[in-house]
């Protein structure tokens, strides 16, 4: 049976391992070749630097969310069933990431701190979904923000706690859902026309 093909794909989930197995201060390229039984010339042909691979590791576990988001914000429901939709299924996603495998999420938290860029990339393309949210809700007639913009990042800034990172330790804890339920429907009536 020929070799598997070394994929970019493949080199993340090994990476992904990696950085499991050994933490981000610790793992490098060699260990990920290792994983993968190819030189680390192999993984460098993929990705440039280290730096780069971490990016990409980064950039993947933050954009494993956006399909199933995106298909809520583009749904046909009401854009306030649709926006606390959209909210709950991100806490969802983020609560998972940190209960299933907290070795792996305390390793992308610190690479989060190491990719500012990807963390940018990612909010914008969060905001620009709860923005595409609101503005349908303006054009049904009801939201009535004057920016969907200004007022997407605004439920995203309000909602922080329940999808920043930061607060995870929290995210498991007592009356946080119906802390979770206070800030969507606060959200909400502020938009509503």
């Amino acid at each position: 049976m020929p070799p598997e093909q070394l994929t970019p794909d493949r080199i993340l989930e090994a990476t992904e391992e990696v950085l499991r197995r050994f933490g981000p201060a610790k793992a490098t390229v060699v260990d990920v070749a290792r994983a993968l039984g190819v030189s680390h010339g192999s993984v460098y042909r993929h990705f440039r630097t280290k730096a780069a691979l971490r990016e990409a590791v980064t950039e993947r576990w933050l954009d494993q969310s956006h399909a199933e988001l995106s298909a809520i914000a583009a749904g046909s429901e009401p854009a306030a069933d649709r926006l606390r939709a959209w909210l709950a299924a991100l806490f969802a996603a983020k609560r998972r990431k940190a209960g299933d495998d907290p070795e792996l999420f305390a390793t992308y938290m610190a690479l989060v701190g190491e990719n500012s860029a990807t963390v940018e990339h990612h909010i914008d393309t969060m905001v620009g979904q709860l923005a595409a949210i609101v503005e349908s809700g303006v054009e049904r007639g009801e939201f009535a923000a004057t920016d969907p913009r200004r007022a997407a990042r605004a439920v995203w800034d309000a909602t922080n706690r329940f999808h920043d990172p930061a607060y995870a330790a929290e995210w498991s804890g007592q009356g946080i859902e119906e802390a979770f339920e206070a800030v969507c429907e606060l959200a909400l009536r502020g938009l509503r026309a």
